[in-house]
């Protein structure tokens, strides 16, 4: 549970800020790190960080939190999850279309029961909290109700979400089946009622075009125009037998991105999942709009959807995400999912650096939703929604960051090692959740 702080307080411990993006700019000139840092913190907002003894000399009386060697950083943030997936996660194995099917359709079903919805928001934030995740950018089902739960136990906990109800008038189960015209009164609304409030952010959401009618797609696109500073997530070229399903469904599209872009849902505030298996014209036009892929690498393993492309689609300057995609991901962790995506990059040819794989799930996932202003940074003025990372937390990882050189050998363990033992504490918006 979540304990109120003093108005005004000092975090201390190591801290790390990367200021800047690590895939453009040097290691050393992206990123600084205090030994003996502290965050100064006040209203939930971070008001300066610098050394500890500057700090304390700055701010006389101040109520000090001690985190010791723990290393502090923002909160991590996932961008692309199914939190009514939560009590399917690790289910046995098969394709996409197989594991939907089986596992994800029978437990949407349940989410008409609001407080089978509640149940489940709550039990998710909390496992997510626990690993360190202060925001994530969720689909629900296609009952209001599960939107309802998972804003208002984030409401309740002031954090900064993002989520909508998932549409879907075919390829599914009829009790999981809206139309064109109710997933746009019922998406307009949510947004209504919860887009803006607080910390929330609405996400119109298509679960992807193989369960949309192009009449939907057009719908939920024209919605869009009518609340252009929503977000729009959706699935994009996650496997080979997927793309070709699309292929049939609509024969008359250039590729699968253009399902979306003919209806009217491609644009800058996009969030596009997987995007493993693009073609040439899909990632030009995506990064000719500005719009955000995400990186869901323990579900693209899990599933065996395939490897994403990180190094070239970096190098055309799109905006990436890091998500754990649960229940299709394997782990509510995104200290895991830093992992994976280090072993992924490595399948690909590309050795990503912790500084960039931290980028990636906190500034980076930030960036893709538009919230970079926000969260996902130890700026000045932004949510003082922090985790600390105990770098020894195991004694397997304690022995190898013992021989650390620097700070990245040192973090490079619980990176590939870690799990929530890793989470030494948890604050949201200046108030301790865990810890």
């Amino acid at each position: 549970m979540m304990t109120g702080e003093a108005e005004m307080q000092l975090i201390c411990g190591q801290v790390l800020d990367i200021q800047s993006n690590p895939f453009e700019t040097p290691v050393p000139e992206a990123a600084r790190h205090l030994r003996r840092g502290a965050i100064a913190i006040e209203a939930g907002r971070i008001v300066r960080v610098g050394e500890a003894d500057a700090l304390r000399a700055a701010y006389p009386g101040t109520e000090t939190v001690e985190m010791g060697d723990a290393l502090l950083l923002p909160g991590f943030v996932d961008a692309h999850v199914h939190y009514p997936q939560t009590g399917i996660i690790a289910s046995w194995g098969k394709r996409l279309i197989d594991w939907l099917n089986t596992y994800t359709f029978p437990e949407e079903e349940l989410f008409d029961a609001p407080d089978y919805a509640m149940e489940v928001a709550t039990r998710y934030l909390e496992l997510t909290t626990q690993n360190g995740t202060t925001s994530v950018a969720s689909f629900c089902t296609i009952h209001p109700g599960s939107v309802d739960a998972l804003f208002a136990c984030a409401q309740a906990r002031g954090q900064a979400i993002v989520a909508g109800k998932t549409c879907m008038n075919r390829n599914a189960p009829l009790r999981l089946q809206d139309t064109a015209q109710s997933a746009y009164d019922e998406s307009a609304a949510l947004i209504a009622r919860w887009h803006g409030m607080d910390r929330l952010t609405y996400a119109i959401t298509p679960r992807f075009s193989p369960t949309s009618t192009p009449d939907q797609l057009e719908a939920l696109g024209a919605l869009w125009a009518a609340h252009p500073d929503c977000l729009m997530q959706t699935h994009l070229s996650e496997q080979t037998d997927e793309i070709a399903w699309v292929r049939e469904l609509y024969p008359d599209a250039r590729d699968y991105l253009d399902t979306y872009e003919a209806h009217g849902l491609l644009g800058a505030r996009g969030l596009y999942g997987h995007a493993i298996h693009l073609e040439p014209r899909e990632v030009d036009r995506l990064a000719e709009v500005g719009a955000a892929l995400v990186h869901c690498p323990t579900s693209n393993t899990f599933i065996g959807s395939g490897l994403f492309q990180m190094a070239a689609l970096q190098a055309r300057g799109l905006s990436i995400g890091l998500a754990t995609d649960t229940g299709g991901g394997s782990s509510f962790s995104m200290l895991r999912t830093m992992a994976a995506a280090y072993e992924i990059g490595q399948l690909t040819g590309t050795a990503l650096h912790p500084a960039q794989l931290l980028w990636l799930a906190t500034a980076g996932s930030a960036r893709a939703l538009h919230l970079d202003h926000e969260i996902g940074t130890l700026a000045e003025g932004s949510a003082a929604d922090l985790v600390a990372l105990d770098m020894g937390a195991t004694f397997a990882i304690e022995q190898r960051a013992e021989r650390a050189r620097d700070v990245w050998e040192a973090i490079f363990p619980t990176i590939m090692m870690g799990d929530d033992r890793s989470v030494a504490g948890v604050w949201i918006a200046g108030r301790r959740a865990i810890g």
